[in-house]
């Protein structure tokens, strides 16, 4: 909504609105491109008037006939070259809008270069927008893309990190954080554990409202924000998590569909990237082998396929497809009978709405053309997707890995040694084995003797694996213990169902011979119970010295008792040092079962395993 409003020149965006939309170009930096690109497809920008969109640091030529919309980050380099376009007379109307706020001193600077190319008059409006966050879904966020190893686990878990270092992480959070409440309208009561990053956060966050709500006439939060009517007259809870509380859930194979797409393919800002491979035909010996073609596909809040079945077990998805494909050829026959019984195979459409009543039937037919030919398109990508995903699933036994971390998480009995796994040369890549290690090592209570870990070791070595991401969960782990107890994941585990039954047919699409079809049982992650505490106000150890912050008191505390007793009907997670579709699942999961109840899933970046062994593999110390 923010965003149609400042495409449209900052005046709330009608819809039924008649008449032409006023032509105008839209000009972007990475940042500005980031946040639109997963909300608005280039079409519905069309809608709205756009009808160029560049890139501000590319060469633009002049249009000096149309108004031109900024959006952009109010960085140096790029306000010098919005004072170059100025000089420049590059378009006829200036609308400079900022993501996050720009300083007196820089504002300042575009006022001289205005005057100096005699060009005031043209700059027509300069917002800050407090746009500095990224909505990948209606329920879910991430701070930025750009500059993400700025604010990564990395980064904020590195042992030589400087205090100053770690205020500008901190700030960088606090700003799009403050930027995203801003942009809902409402000021949260925050909660947060002590000791951690995420505590740094909330000191900040709660200054940075509190001065807002200080300064009455500037406050952002009054009178008509967008988010008034988002929300009920509750304040929504904001419950600030560390990454550490978790290390576990980031490295586990999952078994829902979109958790599956970002580990296993090239998924990233809601587009995924598929190599596809064209086909087996045999090639002359001494040919080139053919190049594999690489296509990219928008997995959106409009794909009611995705929209359905991102949280499903990868089994009924591949059913799901299954089952649409089937329903689609059925309407398509439909539509080959119909027109053949009235001869007009090779009619245009025209023709046909010509007819009289008696063919009402295949006029709804025909008008049901590129409904049925969206349906096509859908069942095509998703087929090409879950089909992509099944390839991995096969080969590194995919399903056997989830299932055994589901046991260890969940503290039940092994039917197989975990030494078998990582020795078995058929099962998964290094990385794979790494990860189920890395798991069974921080979910167990007792750490491995020295002699054990030693095979351990020797076994993933032989295995191909590096083993930098274990030095540095060992200090992790020697770490927290002295803070904690283990953190316990629930006690179920996923139940094999027998075999597919439709999905086993000879005529489908997917293979799925040897795949375990394992349904999920809801379990709570930590992520998702400590928000459950907080949320319901249940009193639980894990969560009973939480910091308590209200940016509406007039004086903050040091408390740890909550005013409010209430259960909240809305909340917001967000962690601290990186998040993952698991867990974002696992809240969408929960919440369902909670009437009237919302929540939003926030993370400073978004990464998955193989990211993230990465990052850990890199912060150890030696």
């Amino acid at each position: 909504v923010a965003l149609k409003r400042m495409l449209n020149f900052n005046v709330p965006h009608v819809k039924n609105s008649t008449g032409e939309p006023v032509w105008k170009v839209l000009i972007y930096d990475r940042f500005g491109q980031d946040i639109i690109s997963p909300l608005l497809s280039v079409k519905e920008l069309r809608d709205m008037g756009i009808t160029l969109h560049l890139l501000l640091h590319s060469d633009r030529d002049a249009i000096p006939d149309v108004p031109a919309i900024y959006f952009v980050m109010p960085t140096e380099e790029n306000i010098d070259r919005m004072c170059q376009d100025l000089r420049n007379q590059l378009y006829e109307s200036y609308y400079l809008n900022f993501i996050s706020a720009i300083s007196r001193s820089k504002l300042e600077d575009i006022a001289n270069a205005a005057i100096g190319a005699n060009a005031v008059t043209q700059v027509a409006k300069v917002f800050d927008q407090y746009l500095n966050f990224i909505t990948l879904e209606d329920d879910m966020f991430v701070l930025c893309n750009q500059n993400k190893e700025l604010v990564s686990y990395r980064a904020i878990n590195r042992p030589d990190i400087t205090d100053t270092e770690m205020e500008t992480i901190m700030d960088t959070i606090v700003d799009s954080l403050f930027c995203f409440f801003v942009t809902l309208g409402a000021i949260p009561i925050i909660r947060c554990p002590r000791g951690t990053a995420a505590e740094m956060v909330a000191v900040k966050l709660d200054k940075k409202l509190r001065e807002n709500l200080r300064d009455a006439r500037n406050s952002l939060f009054t009178g008509d924000t967008l988010g008034a009517g988002q929300f009920s007259f509750q304040r929504p809870l904001l419950v600030l998590v560390d990454r550490n509380i978790d290390l576990a859930t980031p490295l586990h194979h999952t078994w829902t569909y979109q958790a599956l797409v970002h580990d296993v393919l090239d998924f990233h800002l809601n587009r995924v990237n598929l190599e596809e491979s064209t086909g087996m035909e045999s090639s002359p010996a001494g040919a080139r082998p053919k190049k594999k073609l690489k296509k990219s596909y928008d997995l959106t809040a409009s794909d009611k396929f995705w929209q359905k079945h991102k949280g499903s077990p990868f089994p009924e998805v591949a059913e799901s497809v299954q089952q649409e494909l089937e329903s689609y050829r059925a309407q398509e026959d439909e539509v080959k009978r119909l027109k053949s019984i009235m001869g007009i195979e090779g009619e245009d459409e025209g023709a046909i709405s010509m007819l009289s009543d008696n063919t009402a039937k295949l006029t709804s037919a025909v008008s049901s053309l590129p409904e049925l030919l969206e349906k096509k398109r859908l069942i095509d990508l998703h087929t090409n997707v879950a089909t992509a995903v099944l390839e991995h699933i096969k080969s590194r036994k995919l399903d056997v890995y989830f299932e055994y971390e589901e046991k260890i998480m969940s503290k039940s009995t092994l039917d197989k040694s975990l030494l078998d796994v990582i020795s078995d040369p058929d099962a998964g890549t290094p990385e794979d084995k790494m990860r189920l290690f890395l798991i069974y090592y921080i979910s167990s209570a007792q750490a491995p003797s020295e002699t054990d870990l030693e095979q351990y070791k020797k076994a993933l070595t032989d295995a191909g694996c590096n083993l930098a991401p274990l030095s540095y969960i060992k200090q992790w782990k020697a770490f927290t213990k002295m803070a904690s107890a283990p953190t316990s994941y629930g006690n179920t585990t996923a139940k094999p169902l027998g075999l597919f039954s439709l999905v086993m047919n000879t005529g489908s699409q997917f293979v799925m011979e040897g795949v375990k079809n394992l349904v999920l049982k809801q379990q709570n992650l930590p992520v998702t119970r400590i928000l459950d505490n907080l949320m319901e106000m249940k009193s639980n150890p894990e969560t009973d010295d939480y910091r308590y912050f209200d940016p509406k008191m007039l004086r903050g505390s040091d408390s740890s008792v909550p005013r409010n007793k209430n259960p909240f009907q809305e909340a917001i997670v967000f962690v601290v040092g990186g998040g993952n579709y698991i867990e974002y699942q696992n809240l969408i999961d929960y919440i369902k079962g909670k009437q009237g109840k919302h929540v939003l899933y926030g993370c400073s970046e978004l990464f998955n395993a193989t990211q993230f062994i990465k990052q850990v593999g890199t912060s150890a110390v030696f």
